[in-house]
């Protein structure tokens, strides 16, 4: 009997012990779960934050982008037919019979009309305009807008000459929605997400449809991503395949769709889609790709072109029209058939469209830095007042002083200067450097930088960079120290241009010559000057002194190091072309003095 009531004892206690062990178990996973859901609800409200902070603020570090000045177009003007063809070229404006939409030009005889692009100038946004210029010889001898008006002035827009980029490298021209061409949304979705207004961020029937396109051969590829999948994953996301993800990215879509409407979330994947690569650059949004393939603004585009944007967004790589044009004109040609297929043009429509070239520009419309020695000297005068993060990611727009035309005719007479100087001098085996300025006189406005004889060349900037002992460049501030003094001097005073020697260090004697080695006597100041002879301005400097000279140099406008040795007299002082300019600016500006400047407005 003890021992039944020992096991019955024991079944008892086994029992609680099961039955406390089973509550412990359930209230561990109970509360497991509770932790579980409060720390997902937390996680999903961090994510959220996250989502919307980032999509409602600034999206992208849009880099700096730099213009040239703008074209001013007046009757009188010194411009040739021929120079505004040429800048209109530059610009992207193309030629046609008739002029039916902006970004075109009309030539007859004399005569050009043009239909300017509308743009948004630092004082003014100026709507696109239609005028017409005849030209004789070289100069627009008249203006008019249509019927024949006069017209007062014409400006076209300035040239994208350069831009300042993230640290990604990262170029992107961001559009709007409202100021999209006619079918790129549509085609868009046609290709990539034809149910992107009836889901909520991931659709399964798109998956489904995907699948099953995708295993019929010549149909046009198609993904399971829906668009704004697609968008969340380049915008949030890094590029890895692997479900947890693919999880992450469909929530997150789920989540986007909820804040933001459709025409949001598109116009966000429009800027935000890569298109291309230009050298280290990588082609960012529909804004940028237009002006890389076809050097055209987007609202410029025709259908067959948009086809050709689309196609690339499936791969742009795999289908760059430059690299691969057949395939490229294969899949835009797929695109035209999507949007027939879909009732989106009619087959007379997309007939046409898919006989059209590529339509693709010589060179892209998105070269770095053409003029890399102009950009050299902005970006430098631009960071005395904006920091670096500022440059590389504030989308900025600089207007700057640089003047094509006046680039395009230095470049010219440089190249062909030096070729005649070095087989004049036998130097073919030893090509001479060059560096070169520009700078309207009074405004102190740069127009144009050569940094070497390679002008395209992004290396070493002369025109800045340079410092060379700068010989008799320096005498007409002598010659200045002197006139100051009008009591004591003027044009006509005399001056010595005997033989002369001055104590130098370390028992040395300084001895100058005059370039053919002769002296001259007793000369006016207006010849010493003229023919330039050392030993006159060298005797006139050390009589005026030196600090007087120093001085000059300084209050034209020299900012660097001075010895104040006798032989400053002949120039004994190293300077860049930019501080001689900057000296010789002053003296054609009447004595006043203003520092050069590449920058018009920020």
């Amino acid at each position: 009997m003890a021992k039944k009531k020992r096991k019955k004892s024991r079944k008892k206690t086994n029992k609680k012990q099961v039955s406390v062990l089973g509550q412990g178990l359930r209230k561990f996973i109970k509360v497991g779960f509770i932790a579980g859901l409060l720390i997902s609800l937390v996680g999903l409200l961090v994510l959220n934050y996250q989502l919307t902070s980032r999509f409602s603020g600034s999206k992208w570090s849009l880099p700096s982008h730099v213009y040239s000045r703008a074209l001013e177009l007046y009757e009188g003007l010194e411009l040739s037919q021929d120079a505004l063809i040429w800048e209109l070229e530059r610009l992207g404006y193309r030629r046609v019979a008739k002029l039916s939409a902006a970004g075109q030009y009309r030539i007859q005889g004399q005569r050009v009309d043009v239909h300017s692009r509308a743009f948004q100038f630092w004082d003014e946004n100026k709507a696109a305009q239609v005028f017409t210029l005849r030209f004789k010889g070289s100069q627009l001898i008249r203006l008019q807008a249509p019927q024949g008006k006069p017209l007062a002035l014409a400006r076209l827009e300035p040239l994208r000459i350069g831009g300042i980029y993230p640290a990604h490298l990262e170029d992107r021209l961001p559009v709007r929605l409202e100021d999209l061409p006619p079918l790129l949304v549509e085609s868009l979705i046609a290709v990539e997400d034809r149910d992107f207004y009836q889901h909520y961020g991931v659709s399964l029937r798109g998956i489904g449809r995907a699948l099953i396109n995708n295993l019929h051969p010549g149909s046009a590829t198609q993904g399971g991503s829906t668009i704004t999948q697609q968008l969340i994953k380049n915008l949030y996301l890094s590029q890895d395949r692997n479900l947890l993800r693919k999880g992450l990215e469909a929530v997150m879509a789920l989540m986007l769709e909820q804040h933001y409407s459709k025409g949001e979330i598109i116009e966000a994947y429009i800027n935000e889609i890569y298109l291309g690569q230009a050298g280290k650059r990588a082609i960012h949004g529909f804004g940028m790709a237009s002006q890389h393939y076809f050097h055209q603004p987007l609202a410029e585009l025709e259908l067959h072109q948009i086809a050709l944007l689309v196609a690339i967004a499936k791969g742009a790589s795999y289908y760059d029209p430059r690299r691969n044009a057949e395939r490229a004109l294969k899949r835009r040609n797929l695109v035209i058939d999507l949007l027939a297929a879909q009732s989106l043009i009619n087959n007379n429509v997309a007939s046409r469209a898919q006989q059209q070239a590529l339509d693709i520009s010589k060179r892209p419309g998105t070269r770095t830095n053409p003029f890399p020695a102009y950009l050299d000297l902005v970006t430098r005068q631009l960071r005395r007042d904006y920091d670096d993060e500022d440059l590389r990611s504030g989308g900025l727009r600089v207007f700057t002083h640089f003047n094509p035309q006046v680039q395009r005719e230095l470049e010219s007479v440089i190249s062909k200067k030096l070729t005649a100087l070095e087989r004049q001098k036998g130097l073919s085996d030893r090509p001479i450097e060059v560096a070169s300025l520009v700078v309207r006189v009074g405004t102190a406005e740069v127009q144009a930088v050569v940094g070497g004889r390679q002008a395209g060349f992004a290396g070493f900037n002369r025109a800045l960079d340079t410092r060379r002992p700068i010989g008799s460049t320096i005498k007409p501030a002598v010659y200045l120290t002197a006139l100051e003094q009008p009591d004591d001097y003027t044009l006509i005073s005399p001056l010595s241009d005997a033989p002369m020697a001055v104590p130098a260090e370390h028992g040395e004697t300084w001895r100058p010559q005059n370039f053919d080695h002769k002296s001259h006597g007793e000369v006016p100041l207006y010849q010493a000057m003229g023919q330039s002879y050392n030993l006159a301005t060298a005797r006139l400097g050390m009589n005026l002194g030196l600090g007087g000279v120093a001085n000059t140099l300084r209050r034209l406008g020299y900012e660097g190091p001075l010895q104040q040795v006798p032989a400053l007299t002949l120039g004994a002082v190293s300077m860049s072309p930019f501080d001689v300019a900057t000296i010789y600016h002053t003296i054609a500006a009447g004595g006043f003095y203003s520092p050069l400047a590449s920058i018009h407005s920020v």
